[in-house]
């Protein structure tokens, strides 16, 4: 029997619109090179991963060009011109155009593109912590913060309890078959682990790193480009 292989995928159709930056967040400079592209380097060096397909819009005017410069990508990287209003439509779509290369019993790694802070050491712990597991996982980070629920006029509610919450990250790692069923089965939600919850089974939680945030507002950006450049 083959043993099971690891694919990366990188939805990257946003918009980024809270960023307020000329061109879609995921192809914003940082640190020497696009967001994008630090994720993709990232896949590609990973001695586990056996390829990444990246899903952008039909009307993306920037992949190829982010691309034409980075030729170690070529036999590591495909580009899925398909990319939904959402980023459950997108990984749907990207989860079908991938079909023919991937087995039903092979893992996805699905990441998002606005997380440049991914090392290949946060791959092979997620890898190797959910391969055995019957239903995958993800990468998350224990909250250690105290929350407050808020109301309509901004003020505080109620104190959350914060004993076994998590704040979810990715890579988000889930056979091919299984995650495909879910994502066609769910209404819209907003990570892949949601979509396998609604499934009624229970994904399992690797602990994460803070570097790997989310690059969501323009101040991200400066703590982002610490991080990547203290790897240089």
């Amino acid at each position: 029997m083959t043993p099971p292989r690891f694919f990366g995928l990188i939805p990257a159709a946003g918009a980024g619109a809270r960023m307020g930056a000329e061109c879609p967040k995921q192809y914003v400079p940082l640190a020497g090179k696009l967001m994008l592209m630090h994720v993709l380097d990232t896949f590609a060096f990973s001695s586990k991963i056996a390829h990444t397909f990246v899903v952008v819009s039909a009307e993306d005017g920037y992949i190829e060009e982010a691309l034409s410069g980075a030729k170690h990508l070529d036999d590591r990287v495909t580009v899925i011109f398909e990319g939904g209003a959402s980023r459950h439509q997108s990984v749907l779509n990207g989860l079908l155009a991938m079909r023919q290369q991937v087995g039903d019993g092979d893992w996805v790694l699905v990441h998002d593109a606005a997380r440049p802070g991914l090392t290949s050491g946060l791959i092979d712990r997620l890898i190797d912590a959910v391969q055995s597991d019957e239903v995958g996982g993800l990468l998350a980070l224990p909250v250690v913060d105290t929350l407050k629920r808020g109301d309509t006029e901004g003020r505080v509610e109620a104190t959350v309890a914060r004993d076994g919450l998590w704040a979810a990250q990715t890579p988000q790692m889930f056979r091919y078959a299984l995650l495909r069923r879910a994502l066609e089965q769910a209404r819209e939600v907003t990570d892949e682990a949601s979509a396998i919850e609604a499934l009624g089974l229970r994904p399992k939680l690797v602990e994460g790193s803070p570097r790997n945030f989310k690059v969501t507002l323009p101040h991200d950006v400066a703590l982002a480009e610490l991080h990547l450049k203290g790897d240089a």
